[in-house]
């Protein structure tokens, strides 16, 4: 494919900016939809009936775990997928002329924790001058609904891309990563990704692999006036968390060693994001689970990641005597995802680059990330470049989630621009 002539590429900006407040009440509509871990489907019906009404052929299915649970991409779930749904949407073109794309994103969110922290309900979108507030409004149903309006803006100037289009919408990116996933495994492929999760108007050149884990911790019960004759779950868990801090920094200071993350302050973050322990203030607790994240590097597998925590666990629990009889147990019920490094120099990566210089009038700019990410699904399995690119937003996983408008408009923007010159258009 050609550059886009400059006219061409100004009528296509204008046309995102026609539909921009329709796109807007999209994002709102699609924020009241609360699609929390297992509470997906009332979205992903909303994305079934935006894609079917545009005239997209659409895929719905139930993730099956048995159908990918030997990819060597699959993540352990202990939850129930009955209700775990995808959604594509598949535009063909008359003829395959251009390069085919594949336009991801995810609908779950992440919880929203008090809501009586928030300004005004998490689920209910508000709107102050360029921001836009509401659990997932930055991540990421701003980026699902600019790719859908991206190819909206190109209808609307009476084009069609000149090559087969895939529009995902995508559960468990928060958690496993099964969900992009399970895209992969039912078929669906193409020349290139594009993911417009927030990216702060960057691309994401390389991001971290996640392991998910749960430690059990069995303590002695005792009534608490004989509590030196028990054995304290909770403060022994305390120790095992101590420990598992102790790896991360052992992993960080390996950072020279891997390519893009020898300038991050803090590449590889340990959380305990979950702890539950004991029954009764007055009983030594004979009990306590903690759930646990750590990042890993690319390249780094999984599996030799978690015998190393496991080793550390058993090092920590040595130094309890309690615990050097009675070891924790280790459960993995979630990411066990490898990181990945989106190599420098591809065509997807070059269009991007125009298209970006375009629509932001700057050079597009590249960062390295210590989060997850689903591009890893493509750029490992697939061989597909995978270009994670997207809105600025603030407090993602936070209180007062927020995205900027302003920089929504330009990322759609870039993709209609990118659709236009990757795929080609054809008349509609």
């Amino acid at each position: 494919m050609t550059s886009l002539d400059a006219q061409l590429s100004q009528d296509i900006l204008a046309a995102v900016e026609a539909g921009f407040e329709d796109q807007v009440g999209f994002t709102q509509d699609l924020i009241r939809l609360p699609s929390l871990r297992g509470q997906e489907q009332t979205a992903q019906d909303f994305m079934h009936r935006a894609l079917s009404t545009r005239g997209y052929a659409v895929d719905r299915w139930t993730i099956d775990v048995e159908e990918i649970r030997h990819h060597p991409g699959f993540s352990p779930v202990k939850v129930d997928y009955s209700q775990a749904l995808n959604v594509v949407g598949t535009h063909r073109p008359r003829d395959e002329i251009g390069r085919s794309l594949i336009l991801n994103g995810h609908i779950d969110v992440v919880p929203t924790g008090p809501a009586d922290i928030w300004t005004a309900p998490p689920f209910e979108p508000r709107r102050d001058g360029d921001w836009l507030y509401g659990r997932g409004s930055g991540d990421m149903k701003a980026g699902l609904a600019a790719n859908i309006f991206a190819l909206d803006a190109l209808k609307r100037m009476g084009y069609h891309p000149a090559a087969t289009v895939y529009l995902q919408s995508v559960v468990e990116e928060e958690c496993t990563g099964n969900g992009a996933l399970a895209c992969l495994v039912r078929g669906y492929k193409a020349d290139a990704a594009i993911i417009p999760e927030p990216a702060d108007d960057k691309l994401v050149r390389a991001n971290v692999g996640v392991i998910w884990f749960q430690v059990k911790v069995r303590g002695v019960p005792v009534h608490v006036r004989e509590a030196g004759r028990g054995a304290n779950a909770i403060e022994a868990a305390y120790r095992l968390i101590e420990g598992l801090h102790g790896l991360a920094e052992i992993w960080n200071d390996r950072k020279s060693q891997n390519r893009y993350f020898e300038d991050l302050d803090h590449p590889i973050n340990f959380n305990v994001g979950k702890i539950e322990g004991g029954d009764w203030a007055s009983s030594v607790p004979a009990w306590c689970t903690f759930d646990c994240r750590i990042a890993l590097y690319p390249g780094v597998n999984p599996a030799e990641a978690a015998r190393e925590i496991e080793d550390c666990l058993r090092r920590s629990a040595a130094k309890v005597p309690f615990l050097a009889n009675n070891p924790p147990e280790v459960i993995y019920n979630g990411f066990f995802a490898e990181g990945y490094v989106l190599e420098e120099g591809n065509a997807a990566e070059q269009t991007l680059g125009r298209a970006h210089a375009t629509s932001y009038g700057q050079t597009l700019e590249s960062f390295v990330t210590p989060s997850y990410l689903d591009a890893r699904v493509f750029v490992l399995y697939q061989d597909t470049p995978c270009l994670v690119y997207g809105p600025y937003a603030e407090a993602i996983h936070g209180f007062d989630e927020r995205v900027s408008l302003a920089s929504v408009k330009q990322v759609t923007g870039t993709i209609a621009l990118f659709i236009a010159e990757w795929c080609g258009l054809e008349k509609a």
